[in-house]
């Protein structure tokens, strides 16, 4: 185990980045730990307030970062203040996008079906830097020999080939094949080559004057929600709690 992580992590330089990440993780899971309890009114954690106003934890998030952030760069990549800030840039990102969702709405939606969308950015964000952390380079250019890397020409193409796939994906709908598909380019070509979801910017150009495309886009979005949005959220309410409904939401601002 010292030897793989030696020769995989401290060598290459991606200790702060494991660091980051595990700090991120724990971060994100201490928090939606804390914030289950306030919610059944178990423990003794409470909401934090001053002068009568909310202190959202993405606020102590975003100083966090920034410090983490700043102070990285600071010090550059190595040494023990390298490995400090990383974490603290970890805590700060962890308790960010655990409000993910409040910043997009610019409203308090954490215990509403919106809130979902926090729980899938953490996910796909612990996802992304896995994979760089695996050896995974953005746009797929970790798959190139030592001769092709050498030519610029072939470098280019290879992320300018892999980029135009996302972006495809990207169009279709297909946001999480995208994001995905930078580091890991069979992904991106995956939603590119599928057909595109309804109401999707591709479907809406490309599908206008094509009722048979149209038809089979919205059939095969029809199975794939069938198959997988029930899943998907039972995975998504055990990890970061199952959302209040719109009846105990009215009887809460009754």
């Amino acid at each position: 185990m010292g030897h793989w992580l030696e020769r995989n992590i401290i060598e290459p330089g991606k200790l702060p980045l494991l660091l980051a990440l595990a700090a991120f993780v724990v971060t994100f899971v201490v928090t939606r730990s804390v914030t289950r309890l306030i919610r059944a009114g178990r423990g003794p954690f409470g909401n934090v307030s001053a002068g009568g106003l909310h202190i959202h934890h993405v606020v102590p998030g975003v100083v966090l970062t920034v410090i983490g952030g700043f102070g990285a760069v600071a010090t550059g990549r190595g040494g023990f203040g390298g490995a400090a800030f990383a974490i603290v840039f970890g805590v700060g990102a962890g308790l960010v996008l655990d409000e993910f969702a409040l910043i997009l709405h610019l409203d308090d939606v954490y215990w509403t079906e919106a809130g979902r969308q926090s729980v899938e950015v953490v996910v796909l964000t612990a996802a992304l830097v896995g994979l760089v952390l695996a050896g995974f380079a953005p746009f797929g250019v970790n798959g190139l020999t030592h001769d092709e890397f050498q030519n610029r020409g072939t470098v280019v193409l290879t992320v300018a080939g892999n980029f135009l796939f996302s972006l495809i994906a990207l169009g279709k709908g297909k946001a999480r094949l995208a994001v995905l598909g930078i580091v890991v380019p069979v992904i991106a070509l995956v939603g590119a080559l599928r057909l595109a979801r309804p109401g999707s910017p591709w479907a809406r150009r490309f599908y206008r004057r094509r009722p048979r495309a149209r038809a089979r886009s919205s059939l095969r979005a029809y199975h794939h929600d069938r198959r997988w949005t029930g899943p998907r959220r039972v995975l998504q309410d055990w990890i970061g709690g199952k959302p209040d409904s719109e009846i105990t939401r009215a009887r809460g601002h009754s």
